[in-house]
């Protein structure tokens, strides 16, 4: 389950429907009924909160939002947007990272899920993270 005050607009998640879980991105709030709306391959469906499930941060989903891998001689793994940065310590493990755009760089940021990676993203950069390459 997700909070809503966590999801924002263009935050991506899944929707669970009937025990079948939806791949999607948010196009609007309902804050009077805790409902979002994810549009999804099929249409647009609105969810209640204990209906959503956040997408695990790993390398797939980075790779999915255009970010470019590159693999350090110390073993780290840094991933690459733009001007924007994230570092893990090694391979596949995401529990500790940094990341940094510019003068603003964050140490241990509770970051697990994607949607959680667009809201510090957006924070970040004021620019919203897309699966569009820059």
């Amino acid at each position: 389950m997700i909070k809503f005050n966590e999801v924002q607009v263009g935050d991506f998640m899944m929707g669970e429907f009937e025990g079948k879980m939806w791949e999607g991105e948010v196009t609007r709030l309902n804050g009077n009924e805790k409902q979002v709306c994810l549009k999804t391959s099929v249409q647009e469906f609105w969810f209640s909160t204990d209906h959503l499930h956040p997408i695990p941060l790993d390398e797939k989903a980075l790779l999915n939002l255009s970010f470019i891998k590159q693999q350090n001689v110390d073993g780290t793994i840094k991933y690459l947007k733009g001007s924007f940065r994230i570092v893990t310590l090694k391979q596949d493990d995401f529990s500790s990272l940094e990341m940094w755009y510019r003068e603003d760089k964050r140490h241990h940021p509770n970051v697990h899920f994607v949607h959680q990676l667009q809201n510090q993203y957006h924070d970040m950069t004021k620019i919203f993270l897309t699966k569009d390459p820059m």
